[in-house]
Protein backbone atom coordinates (compact mmCIF):
# COMPACT_ATOMS: atom_id res chain seq x y z
CA UNK A 1 0.00 0.00 0.00
CA UNK A 2 0.73 3.57 -0.62
CA UNK A 3 1.48 5.75 2.74
CA UNK A 4 -1.77 7.74 1.43
CA UNK A 5 -3.68 4.26 1.41
CA UNK A 6 -2.19 3.15 4.88
CA UNK A 7 -3.10 6.33 6.33
CA UNK A 8 -6.48 5.70 5.73
CA UNK A 9 -6.51 2.22 6.75
CA UNK A 10 -5.41 3.89 10.17
CA UNK A 11 -8.37 5.95 9.92
CA UNK A 12 -10.54 3.56 9.77
CA UNK A 13 -9.12 1.65 12.36
CA UNK A 14 -9.78 4.71 14.96
CA UNK A 15 -13.44 4.62 13.50
CA UNK A 16 -13.62 0.82 14.63
CA UNK A 17 -12.55 1.48 18.45
CA UNK A 18 -14.92 3.99 18.32
CA UNK A 19 -17.71 2.16 17.34
CA UNK A 20 -16.78 -0.87 18.70
CA UNK A 21 -16.62 1.23 22.12
CA UNK A 22 -20.37 2.33 21.71
CA UNK A 23 -19.45 6.51 20.98
CA UNK A 24 -20.16 8.49 18.16
CA UNK A 25 -17.49 10.69 17.05
CA UNK A 26 -19.30 13.88 18.78
CA UNK A 27 -19.72 11.77 22.35
CA UNK A 28 -15.79 11.14 21.77
CA UNK A 29 -14.96 14.62 21.29
CA UNK A 30 -16.51 16.24 23.95
CA UNK A 31 -15.22 13.78 26.46
CA UNK A 32 -11.81 14.65 25.23
CA UNK A 33 -12.26 18.09 24.69
CA UNK A 34 -11.58 18.47 21.40
CA UNK A 35 -13.66 19.87 18.65
CA UNK A 36 -16.10 17.26 17.20
CA UNK A 37 -14.52 17.86 13.73
CA UNK A 38 -11.23 16.54 14.88
CA UNK A 39 -12.75 12.90 15.16
CA UNK A 40 -14.35 12.66 11.76
CA UNK A 41 -10.91 14.37 10.28
CA UNK A 42 -8.74 11.70 11.72
CA UNK A 43 -10.80 8.82 10.88
CA UNK A 44 -10.88 9.99 7.30
CA UNK A 45 -6.94 10.66 7.41
CA UNK A 46 -8.01 14.55 6.46
CA UNK A 47 -5.82 16.03 9.67
CA UNK A 48 -1.98 15.35 10.70
CA UNK A 49 -2.01 12.39 13.94
CA UNK A 50 0.15 13.04 16.63
CA UNK A 51 1.01 10.12 19.12
CA UNK A 52 -0.44 11.91 21.57
CA UNK A 53 -3.81 12.28 19.83
CA UNK A 54 -3.59 8.32 19.45
CA UNK A 55 -2.81 7.72 23.36
CA UNK A 56 -6.14 10.41 24.07
CA UNK A 57 -8.27 8.74 21.90
CA UNK A 58 -7.26 4.58 23.10
CA UNK A 59 -8.00 6.15 26.12
CA UNK A 60 -11.18 7.43 25.60
CA UNK A 61 -12.48 4.02 23.80
CA UNK A 62 -11.02 1.71 26.58
CA UNK A 63 -8.37 -0.03 24.17
CA UNK A 64 -5.23 -0.74 26.18
CA UNK A 65 -1.48 0.38 26.36
CA UNK A 66 -0.82 -2.79 23.65
CA UNK A 67 -3.14 -1.30 21.15
CA UNK A 68 -2.20 1.90 21.90
CA UNK A 69 1.36 1.09 21.15
CA UNK A 70 0.77 -0.90 17.82
CA UNK A 71 -0.84 2.22 16.47
CA UNK A 72 1.98 4.22 17.46
CA UNK A 73 4.18 2.13 15.61
CA UNK A 74 2.39 2.04 12.47
CA UNK A 75 1.43 5.40 12.69
CA UNK A 76 6.07 6.54 12.80
CA UNK A 77 6.30 3.65 10.04
CA UNK A 78 3.18 5.48 8.22
CA UNK A 79 5.31 8.84 8.77
CA UNK A 80 8.75 6.98 7.77
CA UNK A 81 6.77 6.66 4.19
CA UNK A 82 6.04 9.88 4.26
CA UNK A 83 8.90 11.95 4.57
CA UNK A 84 11.21 9.60 2.41
CA UNK A 85 12.90 11.98 -0.11
CA UNK A 86 11.60 9.84 -3.09
CA UNK A 87 8.21 10.78 -2.44
CA UNK A 88 8.67 14.04 -1.05
CA UNK A 89 11.43 15.42 -3.68
CA UNK A 90 9.33 14.11 -6.91
CA UNK A 91 8.20 17.69 -7.27
CA UNK A 92 12.01 19.08 -6.69
CA UNK A 93 13.24 21.00 -3.23
CA UNK A 94 11.43 24.04 -3.71
CA UNK A 95 8.34 22.60 -2.36
CA UNK A 96 9.36 20.63 0.56
CA UNK A 97 11.89 24.43 1.54
CA UNK A 98 8.03 25.80 1.04
CA UNK A 99 6.71 23.74 3.44
CA UNK A 100 9.75 23.92 6.07
CA UNK A 101 9.49 27.60 5.78
CA UNK A 102 5.49 26.77 6.93
CA UNK A 103 6.60 25.15 10.01
CA UNK A 104 9.33 27.59 10.73
CA UNK A 105 6.92 30.89 10.94
CA UNK A 106 4.76 28.67 12.95
CA UNK A 107 7.12 27.66 15.44
CA UNK A 108 7.52 29.99 18.52
CA UNK A 109 10.94 28.17 19.55
CA UNK A 110 13.77 27.01 16.55
CA UNK A 111 16.79 25.00 17.59
CA UNK A 112 19.24 23.32 15.17
CA UNK A 113 21.94 21.68 15.74
CA UNK A 114 24.29 20.78 11.88
CA UNK A 115 26.72 18.47 11.65
CA UNK A 116 27.96 18.36 7.79
CA UNK A 117 26.40 22.01 7.11
CA UNK A 118 25.33 25.29 7.30
CA UNK A 119 21.90 25.29 9.09
CA UNK A 120 19.75 26.16 6.11
CA UNK A 121 18.46 29.71 7.66
CA UNK A 122 21.77 30.82 7.34
CA UNK A 123 22.97 29.77 4.30
CA UNK A 124 23.92 32.05 1.20
CA UNK A 125 22.32 31.90 -1.82
CA UNK A 126 25.55 30.09 -3.67
CA UNK A 127 26.05 27.74 -0.83
CA UNK A 128 22.39 26.92 -0.58
CA UNK A 129 22.36 26.24 -4.74
CA UNK A 130 25.69 24.01 -4.28
CA UNK A 131 23.85 22.03 -1.46
CA UNK A 132 20.85 21.05 -3.55
CA UNK A 133 22.15 20.24 -6.95
CA UNK A 134 24.88 17.99 -5.15
CA UNK A 135 21.75 16.27 -3.15
CA UNK A 136 19.84 16.05 -6.39
CA UNK A 137 22.51 14.33 -7.92
CA UNK A 138 23.10 12.40 -5.20
CA UNK A 139 19.13 11.26 -4.72
CA UNK A 140 18.44 11.31 -8.47
CA UNK A 141 15.49 13.84 -8.69
CA UNK A 142 14.91 16.83 -10.64
CA UNK A 143 17.45 19.89 -9.49
CA UNK A 144 15.53 22.67 -8.99
CA UNK A 145 18.16 24.37 -7.76
CA UNK A 146 17.38 28.34 -8.37
CA UNK A 147 13.43 27.76 -7.21
CA UNK A 148 14.82 26.01 -4.04
CA UNK A 149 17.10 29.03 -3.16
CA UNK A 150 14.67 31.45 -3.97
CA UNK A 151 12.15 29.49 -1.33
CA UNK A 152 15.22 29.20 1.49
CA UNK A 153 16.36 32.51 1.19
CA UNK A 154 12.29 33.16 2.02
CA UNK A 155 12.87 31.21 4.98
CA UNK A 156 15.17 33.31 6.25
CA UNK A 157 12.73 36.13 7.60
CA UNK A 158 12.24 33.97 10.59
CA UNK A 159 15.92 35.64 11.62
CA UNK A 160 14.51 38.68 11.87
CA UNK A 161 11.52 37.91 13.99
CA UNK A 162 11.96 38.99 17.71
CA UNK A 163 9.36 37.09 18.87
CA UNK A 164 10.84 33.85 18.14
CA UNK A 165 13.43 32.15 19.97
CA UNK A 166 16.12 31.00 17.55
CA UNK A 167 19.49 28.96 18.50
CA UNK A 168 21.41 27.39 15.53
CA UNK A 169 24.36 25.85 16.63
CA UNK A 170 27.18 23.85 14.30
CA UNK A 171 30.02 21.76 14.23
CA UNK A 172 33.33 23.33 13.10
CA UNK A 173 33.70 20.82 11.28
CA UNK A 174 30.59 20.98 9.39
CA UNK A 175 31.56 24.43 8.33
CA UNK A 176 35.28 23.17 7.10
CA UNK A 177 32.92 20.49 4.76
CA UNK A 178 33.68 22.26 0.99
CA UNK A 179 30.31 21.28 -0.65
CA UNK A 180 31.14 24.58 -2.74
CA UNK A 181 34.13 26.59 -4.36
CA UNK A 182 36.63 28.52 -1.74
CA UNK A 183 34.98 31.46 -3.33
CA UNK A 184 31.59 30.33 -2.28
CA UNK A 185 32.79 29.03 0.85
CA UNK A 186 34.65 31.81 2.17
CA UNK A 187 31.68 34.36 1.49
CA UNK A 188 29.83 31.86 3.32
CA UNK A 189 31.69 32.51 5.99
CA UNK A 190 31.88 36.01 5.85
CA UNK A 191 28.16 36.30 6.27
CA UNK A 192 28.17 33.84 9.37
CA UNK A 193 30.37 36.51 10.50
CA UNK A 194 28.05 39.74 9.98
CA UNK A 195 25.10 37.71 11.87
CA UNK A 196 27.19 37.16 14.80
CA UNK A 197 25.60 39.67 17.46
CA UNK A 198 22.18 38.89 15.71
CA UNK A 199 19.48 39.93 18.89
CA UNK A 200 16.89 37.72 17.62
CA UNK A 201 18.88 34.67 16.84
CA UNK A 202 22.07 32.42 19.36
CA UNK A 203 25.20 31.21 17.21
CA UNK A 204 26.83 28.58 18.07
CA UNK A 205 29.97 26.83 16.99
CA UNK A 206 31.15 23.43 18.33
CA UNK A 207 35.50 23.80 17.55
CA UNK A 208 37.12 20.58 16.28
CA UNK A 209 39.12 20.44 19.49
CA UNK A 210 36.16 20.71 22.01
CA UNK A 211 35.65 18.32 24.22
CA UNK A 212 31.73 16.87 23.63
CA UNK A 213 29.43 15.69 26.35
CA UNK A 214 28.22 12.55 24.13
CA UNK A 215 28.93 11.28 20.68
CA UNK A 216 27.19 13.39 18.34
CA UNK A 217 26.47 11.28 15.82
CA UNK A 218 23.72 13.45 13.44
CA UNK A 219 21.88 16.81 13.72
CA UNK A 220 18.27 17.86 14.62
CA UNK A 221 16.13 20.42 14.44
CA UNK A 222 13.21 21.20 17.26
CA UNK A 223 10.15 22.98 16.17
CA UNK A 224 8.23 24.02 19.25
CA UNK A 225 7.21 19.72 20.21
CA UNK A 226 8.56 18.40 17.16
CA UNK A 227 11.98 16.90 16.43
CA UNK A 228 12.87 16.30 13.09
CA UNK A 229 15.97 14.04 11.88
CA UNK A 230 17.10 14.27 8.37
CA UNK A 231 18.92 11.13 6.90
CA UNK A 232 20.23 10.53 3.31
CA UNK A 233 17.14 9.23 2.18
CA UNK A 234 14.16 10.53 4.74
CA UNK A 235 13.02 12.84 7.66
CA UNK A 236 12.68 11.31 10.69
CA UNK A 237 9.80 12.91 13.50
CA UNK A 238 9.05 12.78 16.74
CA UNK A 239 6.80 15.25 19.32
CA UNK A 240 6.94 12.18 22.07
CA UNK A 241 7.23 14.61 24.60
CA UNK A 242 9.89 12.38 26.59
CA UNK A 243 12.03 12.13 23.07
CA UNK A 244 11.41 16.17 22.58
CA UNK A 245 13.35 16.26 26.11
CA UNK A 246 15.94 14.02 25.16
CA UNK A 247 17.12 16.11 22.00
CA UNK A 248 16.43 19.54 24.71
CA UNK A 249 18.40 18.20 27.22
CA UNK A 250 21.03 16.77 24.49
CA UNK A 251 21.24 20.65 22.67
CA UNK A 252 21.37 21.93 25.98
CA UNK A 253 24.77 20.55 26.77
CA UNK A 254 26.14 20.71 23.31
CA UNK A 255 25.75 24.34 23.60
CA UNK A 256 27.84 24.32 27.16
CA UNK A 257 31.00 22.67 24.48
CA UNK A 258 30.19 25.96 21.96
CA UNK A 259 32.19 28.96 21.34
CA UNK A 260 30.16 32.09 20.66
CA UNK A 261 30.55 35.72 20.38
CA UNK A 262 34.04 36.65 20.03
CA UNK A 263 35.02 33.15 20.36
CA UNK A 264 33.15 31.78 17.35
CA UNK A 265 34.48 35.39 15.51
CA UNK A 266 38.13 33.89 16.22
CA UNK A 267 36.93 30.65 14.30
CA UNK A 268 35.15 32.30 11.26
CA UNK A 269 37.98 34.66 10.64
CA UNK A 270 40.38 31.65 10.35
CA UNK A 271 37.93 29.68 8.11
CA UNK A 272 37.88 32.60 6.30
CA UNK A 273 41.31 33.85 5.55
CA UNK A 274 43.27 32.60 2.77
CA UNK A 275 45.11 29.32 3.50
Amino acid sequence: MTAEERFAAFGERLSQLREAAGLSGVRLAKQVGWPASKTSRMQRAQQKITELDVRIWCEAVGAGEETAAELIGELRAIRLDQARWRTQLRGGHQPVQAAVGQSEQRAATIRVVSTGLVPGLLQTPDYARAVFSTLARVKGTRDDADAAVAARMQRQSVLYDSTKRIELLVTEAGLRQAIASPDVMAAQYDRLLGLLGMRSVRFGIVPLDAAYPFPLMHGWTILDDEVRVETLNTTLATNDPEDVQVYNDALDQLWSAAAEGDDARAILTRLVAPR
